[in-house]
């Protein structure tokens, strides 16, 4: 048995010596036939088709270079980046400008960072692909106008003032350029001419202050739809000692109201923050808001929803201005001020999509504060409504249920 034994064994070691110098052989011609592959420029390993003799050039081998979703320079959706303030010649129709602007808040700050974020939430949409929207039938960035990303406003994160007059004479300085494209469908100014339509990414929600007092200048009393859980028409807050105080994210369209910035017919949306009593109610009144609460939405149903906005605001100049905090924290915690029991993300696009068609002069979204997501989600959101605001100001009607086929789908009661 034991010789057996040793028999087996030298059996199965002359059987993997063998074996071994075949696969050296087998390798020895396989080395061989790369070589002489690689000289003929035709071999995988060293790239496709590449030759050892004669590098590549990305340029002749791949074409032009290009971002994925996940890569390039960080802007809106890939738009092209330029410094629109300086670049005094620079023609657009659609700008879209952050404001890094968070020290008129009442709770968390963080907005300054929203820009950032919206941008960053923003980057799987693409001008040259996945551009298209099911919901709006229409890719904005092949409408034939001009879309840029026009960079930060540099403000003062020290005082509120300068900043404050920084993000005017910013706004001033965009909506006063010629448009590159005239539409014949948009709202002429006090000038008897279209300008370009900025939307801005804040940033608090104090922005709309100094956007107002351009736009004031550009078209007269603007009328303003506000998606928030905030009524935002406070007098001013305890503690305000200077007049400075008094500009906060929770007192700007009073003292817009004040100056006689505003038609006295603008509308929020969403409201369900905790009050002082009846008495902010009637002040809000008398600064020229009607109200839908976030209640409504179950009482009244979305469609009703949007025929009361847009009744209220009717054919004059509309500004839209949109707190993601509207948004219920579960879907978009990232804010400064959360409030429970809000809307949904697709609750809002809907009623934004019924909004189409309206006099639009401009548009916000403000109050994302990154350092409270998770997963992104609050900027994706943030982002995602943007690109529908862009879809909104293209599109002369509403989209009929919301699809290119309604007619074809057959509709069914949820409930």
């Amino acid at each position: 048995m034991r010789l057996a034994t040793k028999l087996s064994v030298l059996a199965l070691s002359t059987a993997g010596a063998l074996a071994h110098l075949h696969e050296q052989e087998r390798l020895g011609i396989e080395l061989d036939e790369l070589v002489r592959l690689q000289a003929e420029g035709g071999v995988l390993g060293n790239g496709v088709g590449e030759d050892i003799k004669k590098p590549s050039r990305w340029l002749e081998k791949y074409g032009p270079q290009y971002d994925q979703p996940f890569s390039g320079p960080l802007s809106f959706s890939h738009l092209p980046y330029h410094t629109c303030l300086e670049q005094e010649a620079l023609d657009y129709d659609i700008a879209i400008i952050g404001m890094p602007f968070d020290t008129g808040v009442t709770y968390r700050n963080g907005a300054r960072f929203g820009p950032y974020a919206i941008r960053s939430g923003s980057r799987r949409q693409r001008a040259s692909r996945e551009g298209y929207s099911m919901a709006w039938g229409l890719n904005p960035y092949e409408s034939g106008l001009k879309i840029i990303d026009c960079g930060d406003v540099p403000v003062s994160p020290f005082d509120n003032a300068l900043a404050v007059d920084q993000l005017e004479v910013a706004y001033n300085t965009l909506v006063g350029r010629k448009p590159t494209h005239i539409t014949g469908t948009q709202p002429l100014g006090k000038d008897g001419v279209e300008h370009p339509r900025i939307v801005s990414l804040g940033g608090d929600h104090t922005i709309v202050l100094p956007i107002l007092r351009s736009l004031y200048k550009t078209y007269g009393p603007i009328s303003v739809i506000h998606f928030d859980a905030h009524l935002d028409t406070w007098p001013a807050y305890a503690g305000t000692t200077s007049p400075q105080s008094r500009v906060t994210h929770g007192t700007f369209f009073y003292l817009a109201q004040e100056e006689g910035l505003m038609s006295n017919t603008s509308i929020h949306a969403g409201i369900r923050c905790k009050m002082n009593g009846i008495e902010d109610l009637e002040n809000d009144a008398s600064v020229g808001f009607k109200l839908v609460s976030a209640d409504d939405i179950d009482d009244l149903g979305i469609p009703e929803v949007i025929k009361r906005i847009r009744e209220r605001v009717g054919d004059s100049p509309v500004y839209l201005s949109l707190d993601i905090d509207v948004i219920d924290p579960g879907l978009a915690p990232a804010t400064g001020t959360p409030e429970a029991g809000g809307w949904t993300t697709r609750e809002v696009k809907r009623i934004i999509r019924g909004l189409a068609g309206l006099n639009f002069v401009g548009a916000d979204v403000v109050e994302v504060s990154p350092a409270y997501d998770h997963a992104e989600i609050t900027g994706i959101a943030a982002a995602d409504i943007v690109h529908d605001f862009l879809s909104m100001m293209m599109a002369p009607v509403a989209p009929e249920g919301g699809y290119p086929y309604a007619s074809e789908r057959q509709i069914t009661d949820e409930l």
